[in-house]
């Protein structure tokens, strides 16, 4: 009997430790935000960078620009109007210059996964016949094309985001710096990654998606250079349709997810989408790309799982580009949309970044800003 009682007290002293250390845990669980101390579970997170001196705006809010003259082409890249993305920024920035310009007119055409070459062509020619100026590629993938077109049409103002055309006076390049607002994203993952590994999935395989993914790296080792960061593409280069698979996204994050990854980010347009669903299914947590994802209705679903996105201001780069052509100045156009002149940047929708998060990423932007941080543009694995 005696004995009995004994293994009774020794089972309820057991019981009393296991249902400890489970409040213990459930009260270090939650969002890691800001926290500085080792709060990314097994990583020790680096020294806070020195805090940011305030700026100043130099925004021309409230100019009355006149663009009622001008009609507006806009040639998507493939997705359009609704991938929650890379095109819908384009287009947000195109009906704010619409509304505040007073446009006269405006046209969208929407390419298809991996067309022919002169698909985009005949979708520019399109345009340009039926006398819009500016017209505006959505994506490099317009590049060879403008090299063709742009030179029939010599009193057309075009414009290529994610490119150049070498020798066309009248196409603008409308270029940004990923790797800058991606690395601020990596700080993001670091800070509220609980199992001190975050993942990156890339759409397609190309030197402009790199972009994403080498700011991503650097960024996640300068806070917490311990972390280990699982990577995946969708597409080789070539193979186009992994910007626009949202199975094959969310396949890739549970391939993360079960590698330990519990922050992900994507650079896949709509094959986020499918990013975003394997995080909510998993209850880890995701950063967006390029727009706000986390105000996106094609995502709404899954919005709780979005702790901030990339913001790649596509939208500030189209408004600017239709405000120049409007006032015949495209020389005050920025040759890079940088973080100095807030061409990316990070959300804070959902509450998720708190305001010792905030300071930690602005530390880290003025750096960057001033030159003391030299982000690369090349991932290293």
């Amino acid at each position: 009997m005696r004995r009995r009682m004994r293994g009774i007290a020794v089972a309820a002293i057991a019981l009393t430790s296991v249902l400890s250390m489970a409040a213990c845990a459930k009260d270090s669980g939650g969002t890691n935000s800001g926290s500085t101390d080792n709060a990314s579970g097994g990583c020790k997170l680096a020294d806070k960078p020195p805090a940011a001196a305030g700026t100043s705006s130099s925004t021309s809010a409230g100019e009355k620009v006149d663009g009622s003259a001008l009609k507006v082409g806009l040639a998507y890249d493939i997705g359009g109007r609704g991938d929650a993305s890379f095109n819908d920024s384009a287009a947000a920035g195109l009906d704010k210059a619409k509304a505040d310009f007073g446009v006269s007119e405006v046209k969208e055409l929407t390419a298809a996964p991996n067309e022919a070459e002169d698909a985009k062509q005949t979708r520019l020619r399109q345009l340009a016949s039926e006398g819009f100026s500016p017209i505006i590629g959505v994506g490099f993938a317009y590049a060879e094309s403008l090299k063709v077109v742009a030179p029939e049409f010599p009193n057309v103002k075009f414009a290529i985001v994610d490119g150049a055309v070498e020798g066309a006076a009248n196409v603008t390049p409308l270029v940004f710096a990923e790797e800058q607002g991606s690395f601020l994203a990596g700080v993001i993952a670091a800070y509220q990654s609980k199992t001190c590994n975050v993942g990156f999935i890339g759409g397609v395989k190309i030197p402009l998606i790199q972009k994403f993914d080498a700011g991503f790296e650097q960024g996640a080792k300068a806070a917490a250079p311990d972390i280990k960061i699982e990577k995946a593409y969708l597409t080789p280069a070539g193979d186009f349709t992994g910007f626009q698979d949202p199975a094959k996204g969310q396949e890739a994050a549970k391939g993360r997810i079960e590698a330990g990854s519990d922050v992900l980010y994507h650079a896949a347009g709509a094959s986020g989408k499918g990013v975003f669903s394997a995080a909510k299914a998993a209850n880890v947590k995701a950063i967006g790309v390029d727009s706000d994802q986390y105000n996106q209705s094609t995502v709404a679903e899954s919005k709780d799982v979005i702790i901030s996105s990339m913001l790649k201001r596509v939208d500030v780069a189209v408004y600017d580009y239709v405000k120049a052509v409007a006032k015949n100045d495209l020389a005050s156009l920025p040759k890079v949309f940088d973080l100095k002149v807030d061409g990316v940047g990070y959300s804070t929708s959902g509450g998720k970044i708190d305001d010792n998060l905030k300071a930690v990423l602005e530390g880290y932007k003025a750096q960057i800003i001033e030159g003391r941080i030299k982000v690369s543009d090349k991932p290293t694995s």
